[in-house]
């Protein structure tokens, strides 16, 4: 198979929304979470070169908020997100740092290094929220650093 053929067989993949080889295991990612987690990575990123690394987790929680909306986007603070058990029963509830379009999570820290408790943390409320995305966005380090974290809806 030639190079243009291949070309053609993605686009029509593309349109179909087939995964194809080489796609994660959750298939192929929607584009309007890619686009989101895109722009909220980058504006992350500016935030982080302008204010630099020092400030409490308020400040960068503020600055992001800020600039999301700016751009249009619903940006939610401190959104109340209930907990839900394995049979839907509501058990509670937690608050998000910032809850974007209801439907990406962003959880945010200003720690030096981030630990495997901010991910199990994140995995956490990503699967009793029952969402599938989210974002672990460190501002605390002198280096930025985010992770992005999605999880299926089907039970294993």
């Amino acid at each position: 198979m030639n190079r243009k053929e291949r070309r053609d067989r993605r686009k029509e993949a593309e349109m179909l929304d087939e995964p194809r080889p080489g796609d994660s295991l959750f298939g192929v990612m929607e584009p309007k979470i890619k686009d989101l987690c895109d722009r909220v990575r980058q504006t992350s990123y500016y935030i982080h070169v302008y204010h630099g690394h020092g400030h409490l987790e308020k400040v960068y929680e503020n600055a992001l908020a800020h600039r999301l909306r700016k751009l249009g986007l619903k940006a939610e603070q401190q959104r109340e997100i209930d907990v839900f058990d394995e049979d839907g029963t509501p058990i509670g509830h937690y608050f998000a740092d910032i809850l974007v379009e209801d439907i990406l999570i962003l959880e945010l820290k200003a720690v030096k290094k981030l630990a495997p408790e901010h991910t199990a943390q994140i995995l956490g409320y990503l699967k009793s929220a029952k969402l599938e995305h989210g974002l672990l966005i460190n501002f605390g380090s002198y280096q930025f650093e985010i992770r992005k974290f999605a999880r299926s809806q089907s039970p294993r």
